[in-house]
């Protein structure tokens, strides 16, 4: 009887640490989510991704209402580039029609940053939405 019982405890010990465990990864794995503003997300192929972090659980983050930047001229190899020649662009309105969710993986992340609400692409989202 008294071996049961310790082997019980012994469980219940091991179960506890296991549930603490468990909820300190989840805890460590979704801190400084920003939900109410937006990220830049800098992939290491070179694209960036302005967008909702919606979670950053597991392999992907995952990114809402997102825009990206493209060149509106064609850039030569090592041509400079001009903040003119740039817009922000609405993810969706590419011929194939992707919906507004990104899975990124997050092998490809090199970093991400919060927006600032006076940042220039904070001002052409605002702009866009006001449309």
């Amino acid at each position: 009887m008294f071996m049961k019982t310790k082997t019980l405890i012994a469980f219940v010990i091991i179960v506890i640490i296991i549930l603490a465990g468990a909820a300190g990864y989840l805890w460590w794995t979704t801190k400084d989510l920003q939900s109410d503003g937006y990220n830049a997300v800098f992939l290491t192929n070179g694209q960036v991704y302005f967008g909702k972090l919606a979670s950053k659980r597991g392999e992907y983050l995952v990114l809402t209402d997102i825009y990206y930047l493209q060149a509106n001229k064609a850039i030569q190899p090592g041509a400079e580039i001009d903040k003119q020649d740039m817009a922000l662009v609405k993810l969706g309105s590419e011929l194939h029609g992707p919906t507004d969710r990104m899975e990124i993986n997050k092998d490809h992340v090199l970093f991400m940053e919060d927006l600032g609400e006076t940042s220039k692409v904070m001002e052409a989202i605002k702009g866009y939405k006001a449309k």
